[in-house]
């Protein structure tokens, strides 16, 4: 079946088969056919992203929401103004693809992080440097998806007033597929 698109989109584009995909905008994939297993790591991606930021030796670190960060969109004159230098819009960006790809487990915490671009902090910045500490330390774990049975499991919650800014309750949801995270959404 997979010749048979390969032939007939080779009659329509101009197309170069290059074997089986190995590494592919960002995503080193292994595959082990006789196990059924399929992983995907961003290992090379986090490392030039912690260089970018300047952190490439940092210490390893835990993600933020363990340790009950309390952050605010409140922030003085002078510290908006000083991180006006701060590249915490990009930071965010540069994380959401290493979620999206290899990492569903760092989507609610980056979430979460995202809703102050306009008014991070040092605070906040401080927060987003935590979460490329624990890339740091996790750069070489691998999201494996395998061939067993399917397991597919969903929670939710609601928490009471949760955002000290503006007081609102908020839900989210996680969807599971053998233990790796599929979708996960969280609003007020």
């Amino acid at each position: 079946m997979l010749g048979d698109t390969k032939a007939w989109l080779s009659t329509q584009f101009s197309m170069k088969d290059l074997a089986e995909a190995s590494y592919i905008l960002g995503i080193k994939i292994f595959r082990d056919r006789s196990k059924r297993i399929l992983g995907m790591t961003q290992n090379s991606y986090v490392e030039k992203l912690l260089k970018r930021f300047k952190m490439e030796h940092s210490k390893r670190g835990f993600l933020l929401m363990r340790h009950r960060v309390k952050l605010s969109k409140k922030q003085t004159d002078e510290e908006l103004k000083r991180m006006l230098d701060v590249p915490y819009a990009s930071a965010v960006g540069s994380i959401q693809y290493v979620a999206q790809c290899t990492r569903p487990h760092i989507a609610c915490v980056l979430g979460v992080m995202s809703r102050y671009q306009a008014c991070a902090g040092e605070a906040h910045w401080t927060a987003i440097k935590t979460i490329l500490e624990y890339l740091r330390r996790t750069k070489d774990v691998f999201l494996v998806y395998g061939g067993g049975e399917l397991i597919f499991e969903g929670f939710s919650d609601a928490s009471f007033q949760l955002d000290d800014d503006d007081a609102k309750s908020q839900s989210r949801f996680v969807f599971k597929l053998n233990d790796g995270v599929v979708a996960s959404k969280s609003s007020k």
